[in-house]
């Protein structure tokens, strides 16, 4: 088993265990507060920052390419209360090169009036697309290059996600996410 496949299984672990740990813990949605001997019920702060652990174990490329390899990501995000989120991803690019992707971008929750359904997008800075592939990637420079993802999701708990990220033109990657509220 290689480190990204150890990565991913550790991923999927984790993200079981919150989600049970999750439904066996009440009040979730509130917190009881004891006030001169009376329950007082007020509702916990949903709107607070937290971080989010993400994970891709498939991407899918819309054309193929004997150079492909199989794609695998891993970061770390900050969503803040405003919608906004800012985070790092490191990944093996589709030709087998160590890359990363620092970015910000925006949530946007309850799409459509689905609740669970999101749609975000990022954009940053993409480093890792180098010779012989340089030329993979639009403006890419020594490496360096501006990336930009948007997404489509479901939010399954309040601690795990899923999404389909559109990479350009080029490929639809899956990806996992667990919360830490």
């Amino acid at each position: 088993m290689n480190r990204a496949h150890a990565a991913l299984l550790a991923l999927t672990f984790v993200a079981t265990a919150t989600s049970a740990l999750a439904q066996t813990q009440t009040p979730t949605s509130a917190e009881t507060l004891a006030v001169d001997n009376a329950a007082v019920t007020e509702p916990r702060n949903t709107d607070a920052d937290y971080w989010r652990l993400v994970g891709s174990p498939y991407t899918y490329h819309f054309s193929a390419d004997p150079d492909h390899e199989p794609v695998y990501a891993i970061g770390l995000e900050r969503q803040r209360s405003d919608k906004w989120f800012w985070g790092g991803t490191y990944f093996s690019n589709s030709f087998g090169q160590p890359s990363a992707y620092l970015y910000v971008g925006q949530r946007y929750g309850n799409l459509f009036a689905i609740e669970p359904l999101f749609a975000q997008w990022s954009a940053g800075l993409l480093y890792g697309y180098k010779e012989p592939f340089e030329d993979k990637v639009p403006f890419n420079y020594n490496g360096f290059s501006p990336g930009a993802v948007v997404s489509l999701g479901w939010q399954f708990t309040k601690q795990f996600s899923a999404q389909a990220n559109l990479l350009g033109f080029s490929a639809l990657m899956l990806q996992v996410s667990i919360d830490f509220r």
